[in-house]
């Protein structure tokens, strides 16, 4: 593990847009959701390629995810969190833990079209962004993610964000089988195998992740305590929440 930690750290050398000369910003809360597929011999995962002309990570191959909407917290459930996995998400975090998931779940329909949820009679009214899970008489399902890991973006970036990372198994989770598609924001949409994606241009980010993936795939009775890897005056740190 100590040789993937040297390799988790995004670098200014790394090919995205840099900033000099200006004050940080803020770094915004955002998620991201890792789909595994188990039908075939190697367990694989959904990855999609960012736009050329994105101001972050353009060009790279990552998870579905983005930025945590002030009324994701809002949106219905057809389950919770598990008790384990929102204890977790509260460890240094103002942030309400329901309301990450659901923009993971969010930003996986947007931006691919699949569906984690479950079939329910919906209420007339909704939160913004919830349209189209009301109108399909659909629940989002949080009980099926797992946390494995937060990052944020070092202070050099154009666009900060201070992602948590989940995982879910897809058989498990998704409403159904339909494909993914690709959409404005994520194109060339495809389940890989963990040895195929670390062969993408990928964010350094997004790499290490792949590592707690295979790591979880490989042990799955032991506790695998989510790394949270942020920028501190002394530099890039690397803790287990």
């Amino acid at each position: 593990m100590s040789g993937m930690l040297k390799s988790a750290f995004d670098k200014e050398e790394d090919g995205d847009v840099i900033i000099k000369g200006k004050p940080s910003l803020r770094p915004k809360d955002a998620a991201t959701l890792i789909l595994v597929r188990r039908d075939q011999t190697q367990p694989r995962v959904l990855m999609g390629k960012r736009a050329g002309g994105s101001a972050f990570m353009p060009d790279k191959y990552v998870f579905p995810g983005g930025r945590v909407d002030p009324h994701d917290g809002k949106a219905v459930a057809w389950q919770e969190l598990r008790a384990e996995v929102e204890a977790k998400l509260r460890l240094q975090s103002r942030r309400l833990p329901r309301s990450m998931a659901l923009t993971a779940i969010r930003e996986l329909f947007e931006e691919t079209g699949l569906i984690m949820g479950r079939s329910a009679e919906m209420p007339d009214t909704c939160p913004v962004g919830w349209d189209d899970f009301h109108r399909m008489d659909i629940a989002p399902d949080l009980a099926p993610l797992t946390f494995i890991g937060r990052a944020v973006t070092p202070p050099y970036r154009p666009r900060r964000f201070d992602a948590r990372f989940f995982m879910a198994e897809a058989e498990e989770a998704l409403i159904d089988e339909r494909p993914p598609v690709d959409g404005a924001e994520l194109s060339d949409l495809q389940w890989v195998t963990l040895a195929d994606a670390m062969k993408l241009d990928l964010p350094s980010v997004t790499r290490f992740m792949l590592g707690e993936i295979g790591e979880r795939l490989a042990k799955p009775d032991e506790d695998h305590r989510p790394p949270y890897l942020r920028w501190t005056r002394s530099g890039h740190q690397t803790d287990r929440l």
